[in-house]
């Protein structure tokens, strides 16, 4: 008997491995998505949340790096500064000794004169193909979503992603999705830089 919960544990892994894995591969731009970056313009939406978050976010951009430099810029946690508009520090608490997952804290100023926001989040990785992540503890109200890498003809990787949020304090919800807009924008913008500055070092 002692071999059922083990049985069991792995099934259940494997079950959240698959869903993980379906997660990541159905998240496809719409035709308008990909008729803008196909253009070579990169796409930000950001629409009222009917589950209650101040926004609702998808975001695009075509990068032309290797798909290993887009995904270090994407997941490293000592580059997440450089690319999350207002971030101060990130830091891992927790991860798994295969590098499926790990459990990080982010500390932010998203709004000048505001209070500090400290997140906990975990993340569940595809590796170089996506990951999803989900609020774990922390000041945010709403934090979850997902991000796919596409690999595109010409050495050129597909980024897409979309995701809920929700600041701790009471902000109208027209200013939180312009807010929200204008961060995802720059955060783009971001990890094409980071991601080609890997590219020219081979990392």
């Amino acid at each position: 008997m002692a071999a059922r919960p083990v049985v069991l544990a792995l099934a259940a892994a494997l079950l959240a491995g698959a869903a993980r894995a379906e997660a990541i591969s159905t998240l496809e731009p719409t035709p308008a998505e990909a008729a803008a970056l196909d253009q070579g313009r990169g796409f930000v939406e950001v629409t009222p949340d009917a589950a209650g978050a101040s926004g609702f976010i998808r975001a695009g951009i075509d990068i032309p790096a290797p798909r290993e430099a887009v995904w270090r810029a994407l997941t490293d946690c000592a580059l997440a500064p450089r690319i999350a508009v207002g971030l101060k520090s990130c830091r891992v608490l927790r991860r798994d000794p295969e590098g499926r997952w790990d459990v990080r804290e982010h500390v932010s100023r998203l709004i000048p004169l505001l209070p500090q926001i400290r997140t906990e989040f975990r993340s569940d990785y595809d590796p170089l193909d996506g990951f999803t992540y989900r609020r774990t503890g922390g000041d945010m109200q709403v934090l979850e979503g997902r991000w796919r890498l596409i690999s595109l003809p010409g050495g050129k990787v597909r980024v897409i992603s979309e995701g809920r949020a929700q600041a701790p304090f009471v902000t109208p919800g027209p200013m939180a999705r312009l807010v929200l807009h204008r961060e995802a924008a720059m955060a783009l913008a971001a990890l094409k830089r980071e991601s080609l500055a890997l590219a020219a070092q081979g990392g």
